[in-house]
């Protein structure tokens, strides 16, 4: 595609004019819409071995792998609390108050969502209560690859602490720049939140040690937090022996848009997502068909100013598209499709459009709704599922650090009601066990 000033950066364009919304499912557009390939299957058979060796020899082997991947040969992973406190001390007075304002925003709203016990009565005699009860201990996994992210601590550790968990664990890898600890940013934010046990440790290895336990670090019963390819294949093989929030891969964002949309609101959306990951994958929907031109002028003049503009660029011109459509319920259908991890809605009406989306990690709606902001300080989560996981996937709540715990309690009278239920069907699947458990409290000569 060439607009009027030159090569677009986004190569791929989808025309899908003609086609109801109804013939545009998934099936339909498997392999239509680009997004970056993650062979988390080849992951595992990689990463197998290392959690394998971590649960075997412990501490000893997440050191030898950090010296090995990270280039940092540490004789501890902890960190001690005075590194920080430093860290903390010393951080940026403005990104301080940044952190500080985006741990409240996210407090609010995830205190909001932590369920309250509900108490029940089925039948007389009898109650069952619905409890809500957080895990004792949760492994926090900050990445450290191509930028540092204090923004993760925040969106990780508050939902935690707001749902009630005892004893929080961050990772996060160690920098040679730094002294082979995480990255002070990290480490800060960190210490603004209160958690005092920090490990320098990355990778698939970090999370084993999590999972298993180290002389250091004691075993966690949940790990959250985004990572590479590796990291993902760490979580599905550890899951079971830990409960885990999801396999998250590279980021995506999915754009619906009109005539009314801004193209440099766009363009610069596309990019901001883009700059992650050279396997970003971004998606623009559209009912315009002259939009993707002018979304490609702005791409054009804003690109040369980008910071990381070469990452950027292999990213737009890898996994991303132009994708046209003849309507809104169209535009929506090809999205739900999709089901990218963040969703903007830059239409007419867009409140309404947002409102019958299906498939998203979140919905981000209006002209002044970007994605940047749910990063930082909407208040919401930004560890999101990828890869078309938000079909059955959810972002990260309080949920993935609560188990929900029925405690019942039943009177005999209440029993011998309801014995003879348990009689039919205790005995339609063979278990007189079952059914003795409950006769030898109630006889049937007793009722």
């Amino acid at each position: 595609m060439t607009s009027d000033r030159g090569v677009s950066p986004v190569t791929t364009v989808i025309d899908l004019r003609g086609r109801a919304a109804d013939g545009l499912t998934r099936q339909a557009l498997d392999g239509v819409l680009p997004r970056a390939a993650l062979d988390v299957d080849r992951a595992v058979d990689l990463v197998k071995p290392i959690t394998e060796d971590v649960r075997v020899r412990g501490g000893a082997a997440v050191r030898e792998y950090t010296k090995r991947f990270d280039g940092v040969d540490l004789a501890h992973t902890r960190v001690p609390r005075e590194v920080l406190r430093r860290a903390l001390d010393t951080i940026d007075p403005k990104v301080r108050d940044a952190l500080e304002e985006a741990a409240r925003r996210a407090r609010v709203v995830h205190e909001a969502q932590v369920p309250r016990r509900a108490d029940t009565t089925p039948a007389p005699g009898l109650t069952v209560s619905t409890r809500f009860i957080p895990v004792h201990r949760a492994g926090v996994y900050v990445p450290g690859g191509l930028v540092a992210y204090p923004s993760s601590v925040v969106m990780n550790v508050v939902p935690a602490q707001a749902a009630g968990v005892t004893e929080i664990a961050v990772a996060s890898p160690p920098q040679s720049e730094f002294g082979g600890l995480p990255h002070p940013a990290v480490l800060a934010a960190c210490a603004l939140l209160g958690v005092t046990e920090v490990h320098a440790a990355g990778g698939a290895q970090a999370l084993a040690m999590f999972a298993y336990g180290t002389g250091e670090c004691a075993p966690v019963d949940v790990i959250t937090g985004p990572g590479n390819v590796y990291v993902a294949a760490a979580k599905r093989i550890l899951q079971g022996q830990v409960g885990i929030d999801g396999e998250n891969g590279p980021t995506e964002i999915g754009i619906i848009a009109d005539h009314t949309a801004d193209p440099a609101y766009l363009a610069a959306d596309l990019i901001g997502q883009a700059e992650h990951d050279e396997l970003a994958a971004c998606l623009l929907i559209t009912t315009d068909a002259g939009l993707p031109a002018r979304v490609d002028e702005e791409l054009q003049r804003q690109l040369p100013a980008t910071k990381h503009k070469e990452r950027v660029a292999v990213a737009l011109g890898n996994q991303a598209g132009y994708v046209i459509v003849d309507d809104i319920q169209a535009a929506r259908a090809v999205s739900d499709a999709w089901a990218p991890e963040h969703l903007e809605v830059q239409t007419e009406d867009a409140a309404k459009v947002a409102g019958e989306i299906r498939n998203a990690g979140a919905v981000f709606v209006g002209p002044y709704s970007p994605v940047s902001l749910g990063d930082y300080l909407a208040g919401s989560n930004h560890v999101l599922p990828t890869g078309g996981t938000a079909r059955h996937t959810s972002g990260l709540s309080v949920y993935p650090y609560l188990k929900v715990v029925n405690v019942i309690e039943c009177d005999r009278d209440s029993l011998a009601a309801v014995a003879p239920r348990v009689d039919a069907i205790g005995g339609a699947e063979d278990l007189a066990a079952h059914v003795a458990a409950v006769r030898v409290r109630v006889p049937r000569d007793s009722q």
